[in-house]
């Protein structure tokens, strides 16, 4: 799957607004998390790298991801596993994670039910809901079969 150039472009763009370099490393980091379809560990981008003949060190990648999370165009989670995780912000909409406490599988979903009661509860408490974080732990069907 090829990175989404339209993304890759605008965050070129945003790198020359700022007269900030539009260097071969900050673009191969950003193809790999543009085009992934999970959460990304540094470490995870690096060896994605390297495997593809990119000798992009860590502390390059950690750096890009920096620059990346004030471009606006990645997002940070914090899993709970002792490191970041980054996914493309890809304008979707709010979305919660399921994490299967044995293989580290990671599940997005979205569920309106949860909007609303987020919204709800924010409101009755006298907060204007600006954003909210969920995240669910649990073992996956398969992991759960192994174990059977």
């Amino acid at each position: 799957m090829a990175a989404d150039d339209t993304v890759v472009d605008r965050f070129t763009s945003w790198l020359r607004d700022r007269g900030l370099p539009v260097t071969a490393q900050r673009v191969a980091v950003a193809e790999v998390l543009f085009e992934a379809d999970r959460h990304l560990s540094a470490e995870e981008i690096a060896a994605e790298l390297n495997g593809r003949g990119s000798k992009v060190g860590t502390a390059t990648v950690y750096r890009t991801l920096d620059v990346l999370l004030e471009s606006g165009l990645v997002v940070e989670r914090d899993f709970g596993e002792g490191f970041r995780r980054f996914e493309s912000a890809r304008d979707v909409p709010q979305h919660e994670h399921l994490i299967c406490t044995g293989c580290g599988r990671v599940e997005e979903f979205r569920d309106d039910r949860i909007e609303r009661i987020a919204g709800e509860l924010a409101e009755s408490r006298g907060f204007t809901r600006e954003r909210h974080r969920l995240v669910i732990y649990g073992r996956c069907r398969s992991c759960r079969a192994a174990n059977s």
